[in-house]
């Protein structure tokens, strides 16, 4: 007697809200077409291990799961080097699709390995759910990752407190967010709490990004409201100015980073607010102006909230979408869908340059959105110089369109 079919669900890199959405919905609707439902714990590492730990899914559990944060599968960042793939794991429970979830290296490490396990003689289809609070991946009509709604909510939700404390206390707070090298989240939080500063990758395109002149911006957005007798504030910096400083920034700034095996600074080790509110009050000191600030650090918590109605709706139209393009006869592709609810296939190839990498979807700086956004900042421009020479010898070194290099 033939063995059951069924899928297999990993998940790798970090979580997002809604990734049990998209398991739940998974795997109702393959255990309502007669396939068993395995998940993998542990995302790659389970599958080039001699003992995986194996999750089964029955409907209930898919059914109590779909709606919370987290994800039900323990996660792993980890990549194959040179372990040995375990092919019985595919073999043995006559898996016929892979359902990987996760971000570009997710995909494209799922379909390395079902190109090695066909020259193994077994041979499954796999399809990609794309997942990223950064949303910075290039999808179509620049639709949105699952999960980054969700993180923005729970950010904006702790950003209004933040700021009702900086208005009740009457100081600031410098913040920080997370996003390697977009800064989607980071403008989506400030933009939404009307911050009076925000500070993201993509306003450096013009000019090389220091730690100095992110502090000067913060200062700018200080003096600024200081002058307008507004004496409170939140500035909001996005950890992703890490990733585009010159090397030289990072090594000279006092911080004894570690690196992860990419070469990236590990900056989940470090509190970012804490690092720009210590630069930013030893420059005020510096100044001899008296600005109380305190560091919020907006990390974790982002990534395990409960989604939101948005991420629900898309993380299960994709979890159907998935099941769509296995019928088809599709693999190998990332399922995504539009705002007309339309399910379509995505390969890595249309996504991937000459070289095989995949350019990260970046906020369009010159958008008339930015533009109106700029306007509800808070910083020094030329009509302000008389007013601030009452706190700074040299406004014009805290402009901030000048240290942008905009003028």
């Amino acid at each position: 007697m033939a063995k059951k079919k069924s899928i297999l669900i990993i998940c790798g890199g970090g979580p997002a809200p809604g990734i049990n959405a998209v398991i739940g919905t998974v795997a109702k609707i393959f255990l309502k077409d007669g396939y068993r439902v395995i998940g993998l714990h542990e995302g790659f590492k389970g599958i080039f291990s001699e003992h995986p730990k194996i999750k089964e899914f029955d409907f209930p559990h898919a059914d109590r799961i779909f709606s919370r944060g987290g994800s039900t599968l323990i996660m792993s960042r980890f990549k194959p080097g040179n372990e040995k793939l375990n092919t019985a794991l595919f073999s043995e429970n006559n898996v016929k699709l892979l359902v990987s979830i996760g971000g570009d290296d997710t995909a494209s490490t799922a379909n390395r390995i079902t190109g090695y396990l066909k020259k193994e003689n077994i041979v499954i289809s796999n399809i990609h759910v794309p997942k990223t609070i950064d949303n910075d991946l290039p999808l179509p009509d620049r639709n949105p990752t699952f999960g980054f709604h969700s993180a923005k909510d729970e950010g904006v939700r702790i950003g209004t407190t933040t700021y009702e404390d900086a208005r009740t206390s009457e100081n600031w707070f410098v913040m920080s967010t997370m996003g390697r090298s977009a800064g989607h989240l980071a403008l989506g939080i400030a933009a939404s709490c009307h911050f009076p500063m925000m500070v993201i990758p993509e306003m450096f395109n013009k000019t090389i990004i220091t730690f100095d002149k992110v502090v000067r911006m913060i200062i700018s957005s200080m003096v600024k409201r200081k002058i307008e007798n507004i004496n409170y504030g939140v500035a909001l910096v996005s950890e992703g100015i890490f990733h585009i400083m010159p090397d030289s920034e990072i090594k000279h700034c006092g911080i004894n980073f570690t690196y992860d095996d990419h070469g990236h600074p590990e900056l989940g080790n470090v509190s970012k607010s804490h690092i720009f509110n210590m630069l930013v009050q030893r420059k005020l000191k510096e100044l001899d102006i008296h600005i109380k600030s305190r560091p919020v650090e907006l990390g974790y918590e982002l990534r395990c909230c409960r989604p939101i109605g948005f991420d629900l709706t898309l993380c299960t139209l994709l979890g159907l979408g998935v099941k769509k393009l296995f019928d088809e006869g599709l693999s190998g592709c990332i399922v995504t869908a539009n705002s007309r609810g339309e399910v379509s296939p995505l390969f890595l190839t249309d996504l991937q340059d000459k070289d095989g990498k995949i350019a990260p979807r970046l906020v369009d700086i010159d958008s008339e959105f930015i533009r109106l956004c700029f306007q509800n900042l808070h910083y020094l421009e030329e009509k302000d110089y008389d007013r601030a020479k009452v706190y700074l010898d040299n406004p014009s070194d805290y402009d901030f369109n000048k240290i942008l290099n905009k003028v």
